[in-house]
């Protein structure tokens, strides 16, 4: 099995559960963008950071029996969750699986909720630009979320939450 599927199962395993596949993807982001070793590469898309490889190696663990996938379907919409079964615990156990600092800040993520954690992405994505011009780009990108700028700050200092937690 390649080491970025080991990685992501760790992940989950880490995490317990993950409910929703745009919490995993920006989980994965944030913890990247914070140097955790993870291999996907992200593009921008509708919900914000994504990375089509995390989707195909998410997709090959559950065929592969490593992780489960339930569905539940809330009205209009499918949520997907994702836990790491006894197969994958076993793999897991046999082979060292080491994401450092990352065990921290998967856990700390997986306590917010995916739209914030989109938020947060977002931000990131566009932390390079100057603050208000990663305002508008979030303002104007994520205009269904209807964020503000109250939450923007939460996003932020969030971050700087997750990058405190590194230096300890």
């Amino acid at each position: 099995m390649l080491k970025a599927h080991a990685k992501i199962m760790r992940l989950v395993e880490v995490a317990g559960e993950v409910t929703g596949r745009k919490k995993l993807h920006k989980m994965v982001y944030i913890a990247k963008k914070l140097q955790v070793d993870f291999d996907e590469r992200f593009e921008f898309h509708m919900y914000g950071p994504y990375s089509e490889e995390l989707t195909l190696r998410v997709d090959e663990l559950c065929s592969l029996g490593m992780l489960d996938e339930t569905k539940e379907s809330k009205g209009a919409i499918e949520l997907y969750r994702y836990k790491l079964n006894e197969d994958g615990r076993e793999f897991l156990q046999y082979h060292n699986v080491d994401i450092g600092y990352g065990d921290r800040l998967i856990s700390r993520m997986n306590q917010e909720n995916s739209r914030f954690l989109e938020l947060v992405s977002t931000v990131l994505y566009f932390e390079h630009l100057p603050y208000e011009q990663m305002k508008s780009k979030v303002f104007t990108l994520k205009s269904m979320q209807k964020y503000t700028e109250e939450e923007i700050q939460k996003a932020l200092a969030f971050m700087d939450e997750l990058r405190d937690m590194i230096k300890q």
